[in-house]
């Protein structure tokens, strides 16, 4: 199960990075039961909205284990922190790997 952040294109990405990997994801890191996160930066669009960076991929093992990753403090400290630098920048949405 996957938790999946969206993120629009920042006024200033060099601002935006600094905060994102100085802060952000190191937060991340301490939310119970995150198994990874991958995290990757949008080079060019080919078709549709243009107004994408980056997109990071939070994997949990099942859906139960990021309910409750998504109540938890260590989540609500990563979430305060992305509102000091990403409010209005950023989709969140559950998604289910398809075979």
């Amino acid at each position: 199960m996957h938790l999946v952040a969206l993120y629009r294109q920042p006024a200033d990405p060099e601002a935006f990075d600094r905060a994102y990997f100085g802060s952000h994801l190191p937060l991340l890191g301490k939310v119970p039961g995150l198994k990874r996160t991958v995290v990757r930066r949008f080079t060019r669009t080919v078709m549709g909205d243009p107004g994408f960076y980056l997109m990071a991929e939070m994997e949990f093992p099942d859906e139960a284990t990021l309910k409750q990753a998504m109540r938890s403090p260590e989540m609500a400290e990563a979430g305060a922190n992305l509102a000091t630098f990403a409010e209005g920048l950023v989709t969140l949405m559950y998604a289910v790997e398809q075979s």
